[in-house]
């Protein structure tokens, strides 16, 4: 199955309450799932690390085996990618977590987008920060 993933972490405060929010959508742009979770005390760049982290595993869950990702971090896109080295050792492990989960898909694509395309991500994660649930 194919689908297309928007994720997004933030915290307020860096570090500070921390959400993610995961919108996993079919080829025909029907909504498979929406995540909204709240982590606790995190980095901003460790929030979108774990968002695209449930994202990926949930994904996988559901079946899916070809998946493009859709994120604002362009960080994250370009880390992932193997553009940018992880020198930040927060980073580091969840980094690795992240890796190899890409290569369970037979077709795995990531890439950066504007905020405002990414504006239902980005409200799940606020709205779990919100919450804090």
């Amino acid at each position: 199955m194919k689908a297309v993933m928007y994720s997004d972490g933030g915290s307020r405060g860096n570090p500070g309450e921390a959400g993610i929010g995961i919108l996993l959508e079919d080829e025909q742009g029907e909504v498979i799932k929406e995540i909204s979770q709240y982590i606790g005390k995190q980095t901003n760049n460790v929030a979108e690390y774990q968002a695209l982290y449930k994202g990926l595993e949930t994904a996988l869950d559901l079946g899916v085996n070809d998946i493009t990702c859709y994120l604002d971090s362009e960080l994250v896109v370009k880390q992932i990618k193997g553009e940018y080295k992880v020198k930040n050792e927060g980073l580091i492990p969840i980094y690795q977590m992240v890796l190899p989960l890409t290569r369970k898909f037979q077709s795995f694509k990531i890439q950066h987008v504007r905020r405002e395309h990414n504006k239902r991500a980005d409200a799940l994660a606020n709205l779990a920060m919100d919450r804090k649930e």
